[in-house]
């Protein structure tokens, strides 16, 4: 493996939900122990099953693995880490600030921008404090700070009196006002990442065109803000021989070559290692041996047929449709398919003579482009988040600017800049069109995350921004946030896959969600190779891994629920994206 020669000290992980960086963290943090060296293995995923793979309990402090020798682990809990974050901001000021002011101090603390910054805290201690690491050969981290942490990190400290005089009330300044004490730990914090000689930063992907995408622009974020030398794994590719008796095998094949083939140029010249899908569960040390091994291994499966005793996404059209109007959103991380399963839910409503108005904020844009004109009744819209975002940017400056002193406005202009202007924009952007769901359906991919509805819902700060859009003291209007709190004019249908790690996070958005006062309507379990009926030894064992994580989907986490299988072909334009809908009555024609 191309990751592992001459690895330097700091080994960050990073990727999106459900690709495997936490099974490839481990395995490298068990390899190199097994060579003799001292290994310390950092999580600061929320939904972390470090403990998990290993099958030990692993917490907030340094805990042996004790089944490999010189391997330990460090579970960071974001929340705690949160916390403490928040009493150290807090405290020093209580006594010495206006109430009024300490309490708006606390509401812009408790979003999920601040989490963010507070694990970042807790492992920035890591980097920087040679005590703290001076018995460990190499420090592995699993879920490095993303683009978004660094970035907002690279903003000016000084904040605190901005807040204080009343002036910050857009974007993430409350969580950036603790920055200023720790800024000259946090600049060492990033300069070691910066530096090749004792960081390497991995990039984890699957062969899809849309994660590679997302590897790319990541790529991107990071090299701009100074963090140039990456690795790639692609992780979970199907063996060829798979694809010899099986339809489905073939066409998954076909598929992963093809978008390997289109991979962005950025990502081209990486380092780059390939890792084959595996047919068991990476949980367990014999698991993790096998998993970075490039030696065949044999696949146990069961002869029995296997299908998911689940609902179909025709049923949760059904009742959805039964409303005449509203708003629909699909909420989910990156890679699950909820641009794909939007577009399918509007092209079907369309169908039955209701009107449909599907917009989407994705940076490809195809759906829009195959949908455009397809269908009388439905309307398709793309809002361009860049564009979005200058505008923003235009009119806060326009009005709040226009009340500051330059310093205010130097502060402001960096705000701007942030990642979180972005989301607020785009979310603006949606709140344009939510009004039509009064008299039709409005149907939105790439709902504002988690992270953003926290924000607003916490701080008032939608209300604010709403009444500095609009030129108006009222606050009468329905807003996005009462909105989606109402469950008579709003269904949210979260989007997963039957795998461990996008179910844990898909329940982690959905207790997101609740803490703003938004109760999710239904989830859909997308691209099931369950449902599929595969015939592949490995796709048939992968089956039977995911009925575990229907079942609880099922059980514990959806209201209602629903199944949609893996197809053999790429669920673009009308006709294959209503085999989603009518996956089993149109079985015969894939």
């Amino acid at each position: 493996m191309k990751f592992l020669k001459e690895p330097p000290r700091f080994l960050f992980f990073t990727g999106k939900g459900g690709v495997g960086k936490t099974s490839i963290a481990c395995a490298t943090a068990m390899q190199l122990a097994e060579a003799g060296r001292q290994i310390l293995l950092v999580s600061t995923d929320p939904a972390s099953n470090v403990g998990q793979v290993f099958g030990i309990t692993i917490g907030s402090n340094i805990t042996p693995v004790d089944a490999v020798t010189g391997l330990f682990a460090l579970e960071i809990d974001p929340q705690a880490a949160a916390q403490h974050y928040r009493d150290r901001i807090v405290q020093p000021v209580r006594a010495l600030l206006p109430e009024s002011i300490v309490k708006s101090i606390e509401e812009q603390l408790s979003g999920a921008c601040t989490t963010e910054i507070a694990a970042f805290d807790e492992f920035t201690a890591l980097l920087t404090d040679s005590a703290l690491t001076a018995d460990f050969d190499h420090i592995i981290f699993d879920t490095a700070p993303t683009g978004h942490t660094i970035r907002l990190l690279q903003l000016p400290g000084s904040w605190s009196g901005f807040l204080e005089e009343g002036k910050g009330d857009v974007s993430c300044l409350g969580p950036l006002a603790g920055l200023e004490k720790q800024r000259s730990q946090y600049r060492e914090a990033l300069e070691a990442l910066a530096d090749p000689l004792r960081t390497r930063l991995i990039l984890v992907s699957r062969a899809q065109q849309s994660t590679l995408r997302e590897v790319a622009r990541t790529c991107e974020e990071l090299a701009a803000i100074g963090i140039a030398q990456h690795y790639l794994i692609i992780n979970g590719i199907l063996p060829e021989r798979e694809a010899a008796e099986d339809a489905l095998a073939a066409a998954l094949f076909s598929r992963e070559q093809a978008a390997l083939s289109a991979m962005p140029q950025s990502l081209r010249a990486l380092p780059t290692d390939h890792v084959a899908l595996k047919p068991f569960n990476l949980v367990g040390l014999e698991a993790l041996h096998q998993l970075l091994s490039v030696n065949e291994q044999l696949s146990f499966f069961s002869e029995e047929a296997i299908t998911p005793d689940a609902p179909g996404l025709l049923t949760l059209v059904d009742e959805i449709a039964l409303k005449g109007k509203g708003l629909v959103m699909f909420m989910g991380k990156g890679g699950v398919g909820k641009t794909t399963l939007a577009a399918a839910v509007a092209l079907e409503l369309a169908s039955r003579g209701l009107p449909v108005h599907l917009t989407t904020s994705d940076p490809a844009a195809h759906l829009t482009e195959t949908l455009n004109g397809s269908m009388e009744l439905l309307t398709v819209s793309r809002i361009d988040p860049r564009a979005e975002t200058e505008r923003y940017q235009q009119q806060v400056m326009s009005t709040k600017g226009m009340t500051l002193d330059q310093e205010g406005i130097a502060l402001l202009e960096e705000d701007l800049r942030s990642p979180c202007t972005e989301e607020i924009a785009v979310f603006q952007a949606f709140s344009r069109i939510i009004s039509e769901a009064d008299h039709k359906f409005v149907i939105m991919d790439t709902a504002p995350t988690g992270h953003t509805l926290l924000l607003l819902d916490a701080t008032g700060a939608y209300h604010r921004e709403f009444t500095r859009q609009s030129g108006t003291t009222e606050q009468h209007h329905i807003t996005p946030m009462t909105r989606m709190q109402d469950p008579e004019k709003t269904s949210i249908v979260l989007v997963t896959l039957a795998e461990t790690t996008p179910v844990l996070e898909t329940a982690n958005l959905q207790a997101e969600l609740r803490r703003a006062g938004i109760e999710p309507w239904g989830w859909v379990i997308n691209n099931s190779i369950a449902a599929a009926k595969p015939h592949s030894p490995l796709l048939k064992q992968r089956a039977q891994n995911e009925l575990k994580e229907i079942e609880a989907v099922a059980n514990l986490h959806a209201a209602r629920y629903a199944v949609v299988r893996l197809l053999h072909e790429e669920p673009t334009g009308a006709s294959r994206l209503l085999k989603l809908i009518h996956a089993e009555e149109r079985e015969q024609t894939i």
